[in-house]
């Protein structure tokens, strides 16, 4: 009886030891694969086997791992490191001076056309992997329980498709955009589309430009990404087969937390995981420890522009290096460019640093941050005020979010000098309520019944146990647009009424005649 009670307790303890599985994961590289690699961990300590496939232009997904056995394909993804660094510079040079309605669209165009690259380059991969049928039957032998992926790329949800396994999506954004919108009934009238700067309360001419861009937008993807893979879908699926169908998974995984992101409606499918990443503080390097303490009462400040944007414009450089060295405080700062010649002493430049343990630090007062969403998240959590400086994609979404909730101030960087930057450093460092306001969002982030990473754990062995999650899916990816949005429904409806009403008005017409023919025979 004694051992059956330790034997119980065990198995209790431990259950992944009891429903240990195989999963196959197709990972993003570059800073997705960061939030990727925490779950391939967590999965790989209770016991579950993780494949990762990999290209050969991989720079943040290693070959070999602890964690997981790599699968490495003879063939490039085309988003590699350089590839994505030349496009971001592309990009930041159109901004320059600040933007006008031109700069704009040509910013636009540019994305879709980069983009347009890439999913060409991603559709060849599909097809050199489909075309490899050795690899194919190896990973049907392998009898996967589930394929995770971020379908930023949609290369795992159509193999996962293809092997015909259930499918976990680890999302914020699809091939097509946004990821809620490929999904979730998303009203424009009061869910704002990622790249239009709007919030959730938009006047009538706001509701009007967010129908625009969802218009342009929805007019990039038959443009620049379905062309890509119509072929291929057609050849490997059949002609009844579309390309967003792919997208038909049994659980979305979405790294948002509705504490920063507007209200809107969602799907019994989707699971919040926003900032599952963030882990309490640990302690820092000794040099870091000491440059910190050395700040005294005045605090540190810290800057990071993410792992893609290492340097800036020499002027630009110089002028946020001669704003912070007007300051008391320390400050911290990650870059790689060439050191600026108005660098104060109390300034560190380093190449990397370890961002959220220093965020968690008591002594840092403020985060000057491009807005990236792990960043944002990481500030969220330890409850620091933020400083944005957006420069690409939707970091100016993502400090908008911010702005709005009065925990951070944003800074246009492209037309930004000395005076403006040290201005909103002060600003947000003296007004309290930035402070007070992003640690109400870090309580109500933290005051939760189940922390985000152990619920996504628990869903993706939800869909091991029950080899999917098909009552969870609707029936959306069936229906064409027009049947989605019931327009055959409406223009029925229209036509049965516009049919009584011509009706009506015929047999008015013919009454009225009949009583003009009366009344003249009388007369």
């Amino acid at each position: 009886m004694h051992w059956t009670c330790i034997l119980i307790s065990f198995c209790w303890l431990c259950p992944t030891l009891v429903h240990a599985g195989k999963v196959l994961v197709f990972p993003v590289d570059g800073s997705h694969w960061v939030n990727m690699n925490v779950i391939i961990q967590e999965l790989h300590l209770r016991g579950h086997q993780v494949s990762v496939v990999r290209s050969t232009d991989s720079w943040y997904i290693k070959e070999s791992s602890p964690f997981y056995t790599s699968i490495t394909l003879d063939m490039e993804s085309g988003f590699d490191e350089d590839f994505l660094t030349a496009f971001i510079a592309e990009l930041l040079d159109i901004q320059k001076g600040g933007m006008s309605v031109w700069k704009r669209f040509k910013l636009e165009m540019e994305l879709a056309k980069k983009n347009s690259e890439v999913q060409k380059k991603q559709s060849k991969l599909i097809e050199g992997l489909f075309e490899n049928k050795e690899l194919i039957q190896s990973l049907k032998d392998a009898e996967y329980d589930l394929v995770l992926t971020d379908p930023a790329t949609p290369t795992g949800a159509i193999l996962a498709q293809y092997l015909k396994l259930p499918l976990v999506f680890n999302v914020r954004w699809t091939s097509q955009g946004e990821g809620h919108f490929s999904i979730a009934p998303s009203p424009l009238s009061y869910v704002p589309i990622v790249g239009s700067e709007l919030s959730d309360k938009m006047s009538f001419f706001e509701r009007l430009l967010n129908v625009l861009i969802f218009g342009f937008a929805e007019h990039q993807i038959a443009q620049y990404l379905l062309p890509h893979y119509e072929n291929l879908i057609e050849k490997y699926f059949g002609p009844d087969t579309d390309y967003l169908s792919m997208f038909q998974a049994d659980l979305w995984l979405m790294r948002v937390d509705f504490v920063f992101e507007f209200p809107r409606p969602t799907m019994p499918n989707v699971i919040y995981m926003g900032g599952f990443q963030c882990k309490p503080a640990k302690p820092l390097p000794q040099h870091l420890e000491d440059f910190v303490q050395s700040s005294g009462e005045h605090g540190v400040i810290l800057m990071s522009l993410g792992t893609l944007i290492g340097e800036l414009p020499p002027d630009l450089a110089e002028a946020i290096t001669a704003a912070f060295a007007k300051l008391p405080q320390k400050v911290i700062w990650r870059y790689k460019g060439d050191r600026p010649g108005t660098l104060g002493n109390n300034t560190l430049l380093v190449d990397w640093m370890p961002q959220s343990d220093l965020l968690g630090h008591p002594k840092i007062k403020l985060f000057v941050a491009h807005g990236g969403t792990n960043g944002v998240q990481e500030a969220i959590y330890h409850g620091v005020p933020i400083l944005g400086l957006p420069l690409v994609f939707d970091q100016h979404d993502n400090l908008l979010r911010i702005k709005e909730r009065g925990a951070g101030k944003v800074i246009d960087v492209f037309t930004m000098n000395e005076d403006i930057f040290f201005q909103g450093i002060m600003e947000v460092l003296t007004d309290p309520s930035y402070g007070v306001n992003m640690q109400r969002l870090s309580r109500l982030h933290r005051d939760q019944p189940i922390k985000p990473l152990d619920n996504a754990l628990f869903w993706i062995e939800f869909v091991m146990r029950h080899k999917g999650a098909a009552h969870l899916r609707t029936e959306s990816y069936k229906l064409p647009w027009y049947s989605y949005h019931s327009i055959d429904v409406i223009l029925f409806l229209a036509a049965v009424v516009l049919v009584i009403l011509s009706t009506f008005a015929l047999l008015i017409k013919c009454l009225c005649s009949m009583f003009l023919r009366t009344k003249h025979k009388r007369d």
